[in-house]
């Protein structure tokens, strides 16, 4: 594959992970404004918040044999428009069975989405010979924060969902379209077609990908610990103004995006095994400081450090579990995948329910526990790759570090 080849490839992934990050943004940050349009109560919200990630889960194991037959990038090219447009018809329906299908439909293309956006991320890292996922989720970062901002434009302005969902939607469709054009993984096409052969009959032992799984939820439960808890925490436990209380999770999107985009500096600089280290210390160290914080102020610090360290640790996840399973990297990355939503769906109601029966300052110590435990599993971020199907391969010396 020419060097052109492998550039536009790697760009116009970014350009997906970013048009994902926007998107995914204008939901989440709305989720009270969808409430209200449908009716939906209070008892009946959570329901449906947790049907997303399921049918995620889901979509992400059926195309784990999907892409077995046809190559991530086509999943991707069809996969991101039908999240746009999914996202549009949540703002445009009226009845509650309407949002059911959109939601229903956003979470089987956010699967399929993920899985293969991170297959390809990880192929591409392969042909480039060093580590490059940190800057495709730093994209990622980049549109969460323009989609909120969005979002935030459109709360203020007291604007409906279709009309903050349309022009967002009319723009990032023909973007997504036509940056698909140049999609490309690591390999001439001769190679990608064997491998996808080959991926048919690997085996990816659950066992060994284990340690890489238990990361993964560790750190979205420490990532959704943030999203659904730092406004509440900072405002009722720390004192801190309602308009205060909305700055955590902005600055927590911008320090995570600022550590993903020197995160593959440091990769190449340390390796892998070292910077998950040092992300899961500084990541439990924020955790802690939120917890003993005595005023608004120190919280903040402590979710300015979670963002620097929490950043770097699922980006490396979905590399390692490349590294390990070379041949078979797509089976891997579909079945790893599973494991955010996992994390998503435990973290919410575990810091919840652990907050209104203990404390909520030592609620914060339970995903601080979680994320040290990443230290134990740390060697599996420089893993050589496993025995599977008869063949071995070695690992590139600069992504393992």
């Amino acid at each position: 594959m020419t060097d052109a080849r492998l550039r536009y490839g790697r760009a116009s992934l970014a350009l997906s992970f970013l048009v994902q990050g926007v998107t995914f943004a204008l939901l989440v940050t709305r989720i009270p404004a969808i409430q209200d349009r449908y009716g939906i109560s209070d008892g009946l919200l959570p329901a449906f918040l947790a049907a997303v990630p399921v049918l995620a889960g889901v979509a992400s194991v059926v195309t784990e044999k999907v892409v077995a037959r046809v190559r991530p990038g086509i999943v991707l090219r069809w996969a991101q428009p039908v999240v746009l447009l999914a996202l549009l018809g949540v703002g445009a329906g009226s009845e509650v069975w309407q949002v059911a299908v959109s939601l229903g439909v956003f979470g089987l293309a956010v699967g399929a989405l993920d899985a293969s956006m991170n297959m390809m991320g990880v192929s591409l890292q392969r042909a480039y010979g060093r580590s490059i996922m940190l800057g495709f989720h730093a994209a990622y970062s980049l549109g969460g924060i323009a989609g909120a901002s969005l979002a935030w434009a459109g709360a203020h302005w007291d604007l409906s969902l279709l009309v903050s969902y349309l022009p967002a939607v009319a723009v990032l469709l023909p973007v997504a379209l036509i940056g698909s054009r140049w999609y490309a993984e690591g390999g001439d096409p001769a190679q990608t077609k064997a491998a996808a052969g080959a991926g048919r009959g690997a085996s990816v032992p659950f066992r060994l990908l284990l340690p890489l799984c238990l990361v993964m939820a560790f750190a979205y439960i420490g990532d959704s610990t943030v999203s659904n808890w730092s406004a509440k925490y900072l405002q009722d436990v720390l004192g801190g103004s309602e308009q205060l209380a909305t700055v955590p999770y902005n600055v927590y999107m911008v320090t995570t995006l600022l550590g993903r985009a020197v995160g593959d500096l440091g990769v190449r600089r340390f390796g892998a095994v070292a910077v998950v280290r040092g992300g899961s210390v500084l990541a439990a160290v924020g955790f802690g400081v939120v917890a003993v914080a005595p005023g608004a102020w120190w919280g903040m610090l402590g979710f300015t450090l979670l963002g620097l360290g929490l950043c770097v640790i699922v980006p490396q996840t979905f590399a390692a579990a490349g590294r390990m399973f070379p041949g078979a990297s797509d089976v891997a990355v579909a079945r790893l995948n599973v494991f955010n939503y996992v994390g998503f769906l435990v973290g919410s109601p575990l810091v919840g329910a652990l907050g209104d029966a203990w404390s909520y300052r030592g609620a914060m110590l339970v995903p601080m526990v979680l994320v040290l435990a990443t230290l134990v599993y740390a060697r599996s971020f420089g893993a050589e790759p496993a025995r599977y199907g008869g063949g071995h391969e070695r690992a590139r010396a600069a992504d393992v570090g």
